[in-house]
């Protein structure tokens, strides 16, 4: 009987610490920020925010990126196409992000009024 109830416990044990590992799923959200690129990150937001050297960089190898209005987090974006049509620009995006991995799955975008004072030149420095 004794060892019956220490291999529940075993099990038991074993199931819970999976699910401790296994991390946050994915959640659906809609938050409000900017698409920029790997290399300038969160410099591209905001006041900093330059479509053509965002489109630039992206040519050149850079990976786009999102960079949320309200913590400037920088997020990876693993359906990059989604916003091909928006580096450098100021959107609304809905879809579900992973904390653990700080990527985001983008299914829809809304380009935002205030596009930031940001130009369309291609030769900004970098850092």
């Amino acid at each position: 009987m004794k060892s019956i109830c220490k291999a529940q416990i075993a099990a038991i044990f074993a199931l819970t610490s999976l699910t401790a590992f296994a991390g946050e799923a994915p959640k659906t959200v809609k938050v409000d920020g900017w698409v920029s690129e790997t290399a300038c990150g969160a410099a591209h937001a905001g006041k900093g925010a330059n479509p053509g050297c965002v489109a630039k960089c992206i040519k050149e190898g850079a990976k786009p990126v999102f960079v949320d209005d309200a913590k400037s987090t920088i997020w990876t974006i693993d359906n990059p196409d989604t916003v091909k049509n928006h580096y450098g620009h100021h959107i609304e995006m809905t879809g579900t992000e992973d904390v653990a991995k700080k990527q985001v799955h983008i299914t829809n975008v809304t380009m935002l009024a205030d596009q930031g004072p940001g130009t369309d030149k291609m030769d900004m420095e970098h850092k």
